[in-house]
């Protein structure tokens, strides 16, 4: 199995530089390259859907890079590939809970309804961010899980713009207290048996600045040595 899978639809981790910086290490990668896949921007069509589930390797590596979070939803079609139960812990400054539009079409802002709708094996949610939700890990919620199953999805939108630059509306979690959040996640009490990143700003974005991509590269330089040091 790889190390990491790659999921490319506007080219933001080559711009920034992440994407060459992992090949630069070594990094065993799964890379698939869905640049000018229509009916993917912020929705995903029925055709998108079903090559993008078509084209994905038989296993998945752990660790998963997804691009911005207009494709969040690749969240909901990873997640797909559960067969036992888990639960879901959703880092991220929006709940990515509305109903779907245009008749159903899985979106990037309702892929968490979709998920819990749509796979029996997902048994519950924990949204760390939002307004509204905790900003931690709720007492107890660790230990009344234990060795149990979870499926960790992180938007970086829940950073501070000092830490990442996304191009949606962002929380005021520093890299600090996320990494905080993480490492709870991955001291043994409970199975980890992903984590997804999103979050980037694609290249074309009309405010993208060499800034933004350089402080986007550095974070996820950051989470990619934090999160292998410690995913066991």
């Amino acid at each position: 199995m790889k190390d990491v899978l790659v999921t490319d639809f506007s080219g933001a981790l080559e711009a920034q530089g992440f994407l060459p910086w992992l090949r630069e290490q070594g990094t065993s990668l799964e890379y698939r390259d869905w640049k000018g896949l229509e009916g993917t921007h912020c929705y995903c069509d029925g055709p998108a859907r079903e090559q993008i589930l078509a084209e994905l390797p038989e296993q998945l590596p752990r660790l998963r890079w997804i691009d911005s979070g207009d494709y969040h939803y690749m969240s909901y079609l990873l997640a797909l590939r559960e067969t036992e139960p888990f639960h879901l812990v959703l880092l991220d400054h929006h709940p990515d809970d509305q109903e779907a539009a245009f008749g159903g079409i899985l979106s990037c802002g309702g892929w968490v309804k979709a998920l819990q709708a749509e796979q029996p094996a997902l048994e519950d949610v924990l949204k760390i961010g939002p307004e509204g939700y905790p900003e931690a890990i709720p007492a107890g919620w660790l230990a009344e899980r234990r060795e149990e199953r979870v499926y960790v999805s992180l938007d970086k939108d829940i950073l501070d713009a000092p830490y990442a630059r996304t191009g949606w509306s962002q929380g005021t979690h520093t890299l600090k207290q996320v990494k905080r959040i993480l490492s709870r996640l991955l001291d043994g009490t409970v199975e980890v048996i992903a984590v997804d990143i999103c979050g980037e700003m694609a290249p074309e974005a009309c405010c993208a600045t060499p800034e933004d991509q350089a402080i986007n590269k550095e974070t996820n330089i950051e989470l990619y040595k934090f999160i292998t040091t410690h995913l066991k």
